[in-house]
């Protein structure tokens, strides 16, 4: 996106951030909240309170109070606010939110806690909400923006913090755990804390820095309320001014023939109802917030906005398509998930080879893995399709890989993305109706 249109789009959301300081990502009249399952490695599974206990977890499931999020031995797991401050689960690891609400004077509550494992939370600190976390008989209530790692067992409950100052509540007493320090709580002696002026590594902090990093680099210029998908957005798709709709958002590698609704699934929650999850890397925000529309000439785009009003389904205006079956939700009575298309899609680390084509609005390409996609995008509109090799996506066995595209080489910077230069099949596919063209 260029710098124009970034700084259109920001006035224009600007605007609309003043009409909606009170906008609330849930159902109108309730202090409930809802966040999204932001990236799912391996086996995750998720208990919604639906009677059914643990079921498969996939990308953007919608996370409501009282949920229960378990990874298992090769799963990871990521959880995005709306503030875009991010939960990151290890394997082995189980988390129940017990709070996600609205208080009376419009501050974000949240509670968290950590059943067994290991976790990360980088939390902003933005508008004086407050996040709390408990860890085994440890309690952390914060009120600024902090960066930490905790975990809990039997024997230890322990905490490295890596930015900000936090304190833990223990039945010793408290303590305040300063940046680059860590604690040690012992089971065995009342919880009695030990304090190290160090923080020692543990083998997933590259994935949790290298994601922060990634929400760092895409969310940035973000003038809407909230943050949770935004870096999604900038990284899988771009903004547009079209003529006579205003500015609008269109993933990359799409055509005429595309279709936003095609793949996902619908998942029940109690007193929500159905809720459909896209099965898109980058679908949150266009299917909570705004309108879809289809434009002549250029295919299905979202129009930003309507941020006071959250959406269980995503709302489609303007002409329809020939052929377009406007999605429907399951019958009253089921609680099952139920895919449509492909169903839910499930993250996984990045191939060796990837084969991108022209329709796949980046289904497959794990985030990051391939640093800017504005390029490929134009190769695979010329062509149809392109021959990759990403990167591993913020690989925890690979501390020097800047996980943004080829291998970092000694000359590289990681604190840039690097864009991994797609190798195209000599022999071009059709060109879709439509390709990418709106992306410049």
């Amino acid at each position: 996106m260029s710098k124009a249109s970034v700084s259109k789009f920001g006035l224009f959301l600007l605007a609309a951030a003043a009409c909606t300081l009170l906008a609330l990502p849930a159902l109108a009249g309730s202090q409930a909240r809802i966040v999204r399952l932001s990236d799912v490695q391996g086996s995750v599974q998720i208990d919604k309170n639906t009677g059914m206990g643990f079921e498969s977890a996939f990308l953007n499931l919608p996370i409501t109070q009282g949920t229960r999020l378990r990874t298992r031995d090769n799963g990871r797991a990521e959880i995005e606010f709306e503030d875009g401050s991010t939960l990151r689960l290890t394997p082995n690891t189980t988390v129940e939110f017990s709070t996600l609400g609205l208080s009376d004077a419009g501050k974000h509550t949240s509670a968290v806690n950590l059943v067994e494992g290991m976790a990360y939370v980088n939390w902003l600190g933005k508008s004086g909400d407050e996040f709390n976390v408990n860890f085994s008989r440890e309690k952390i209530a914060l009120d600024h923006a902090a960066h930490f790692r905790f975990s809990t067992s039997t024997e230890t409950a322990k905490l490295a913090v890596f930015k900000g100052d936090v304190d833990v509540e223990s039945p010793s007493g408290s303590v305040t755990v300063a940046k680059k320090k860590s604690a040690t709580f012992d089971a065995g002696d009342n919880d009695k804390p030990t304090l190290a002026n160090n923080v020692e590594e543990a083998p997933l902090d590259s994935w949790d820095k290298q994601s922060i990093s990634y929400h760092d680099q895409y969310s940035k210029n973000n003038s809407s309320p909230y943050g949770y998908g935004v870096s999604d957005l900038n990284y899988y798709g771009a903004y547009n001014n079209v003529p006579g709709y205003g500015m609008m958002w269109q993933p990359y590698f799409t055509g005429i023939g595309w279709d936003p609704f095609m793949d996902g699934a619908w998942s029940y929650y109690p007193g929500y109802g159905y809720m459909f999850a896209s099965a898109y890397p980058w679908g949150w925000m266009p299917y909570r917030y705004g309108n879809w529309m289809f434009v002549p000439g250029f295919g299905w785009m979202w129009q930003p906005g309507g941020w006071n009003s959250w959406g269980t389904v995503p709302r489609v205006t303007g002409t329809m398509p020939v052929h377009f079956h406007a999605l429907v939700a399951p019958t009253a009575g089921t609680v099952k998930t139920v895919a449509v298309g492909k169903g839910g899609a499930v993250s996984t680390l990045a191939p060796s080879r990837l084969i991108v084509n022209a329709g796949s609005a980046g289904m497959g390409i794990p985030r990051g893995s391939l640093g800017n996609l504005h390029h490929l995008n134009s190769q695979v509109a010329k062509t149809g399709f392109a021959e990759v090799r990403p990167a591993p996506q913020f690989s925890a066995s690979s501390p020097r890989s800047s996980g943004f595209g080829a291998p970092s080489r000694s000359s590289t910077s990681t604190s840039a993305p690097v864009h991994s230069a797609p190798t195209v099949r000599s022999a071009p596919a059709p060109r879709p109706s439509g390709g990418a063209a709106p992306h410049r």
